[in-house]
């Protein structure tokens, strides 16, 4: 084997996460995550009891089936963040109604918990945006040292462009002078 083939070697958790970090990077994901996290406590909480020694106090309200529903709703609204990454913006808003809805019907948005953790999810899918990988940024460290040895009172030195493609000139158009016999207005008006 030679040095250069080092994708043979490699462990498979360490392909594994980079497949995960490609994934991550070309979607939602924080979004959809805490949107996801967000429906569990409102989903939950209606139907959970806890136990305080020998007395059971019960959180269920008359809302319940509001509660499991708004939650369930939630939890969808992340996947569809992950594996549906066109409609982020759709399920963004769908996501802070619901948690917003939240409040009266569940249990003040599972205690708060998840009315801000639905609330940041779907404010983290809206202001997403898909990434584009730049062709061949320039060295910033270059350039700051760049200014950094020109001194006060030197100008700042252009950028270089590397484009090879000529840039066609555009003509003007050439725009029909003559007037109708109607006064260029339409028929039908």
């Amino acid at each position: 084997m030679s040095p250069e083939s080092t994708g043979q070697n490699e462990h498979y958790l360490r392909v594994f996460w980079r497949g995960f970090r490609t994934w991550r990077g070309n979607r939602p994901f924080w979004a959809g995550l805490f949107t996801m996290v967000g429906g569990l406590p409102i989903a939950y909480f209606p139907y959970a009891n806890m136990h305080l020694g020998n007395i059971t106090l019960a959180m269920s309200t008359t809302a319940g089936a509001g509660s499991l529903i708004i939650g369930v709703l939630l939890i969808t609204l992340g996947l569809t963040m992950w594996f549906h990454h066109i409609v982020r913006v759709f399920a963004g808003v769908a996501a802070i109604l619901l948690a917003l809805i939240s409040i009266p019907v569940a249990n003040i948005g599972g205690f708060l918990i998840g009315f801000l953790f639905s609330l940041l999810g779907g404010a983290l899918s809206i202001s997403w945006a898909p990434g584009e990988p730049k062709p061949d940024a320039v060295d910033a460290g270059a350039l700051d040292q760049t200014y950094k040895d020109a001194g006060p009172g030197t100008q700042e030195p252009e950028p270089e462009f590397q484009s090879t493609a000529a840039v066609p000139q555009q003509q003007p158009e050439q725009y029909d002078t003559t007037v109708e016999a109607d006064g260029g207005r339409h028929r039908a008006g």
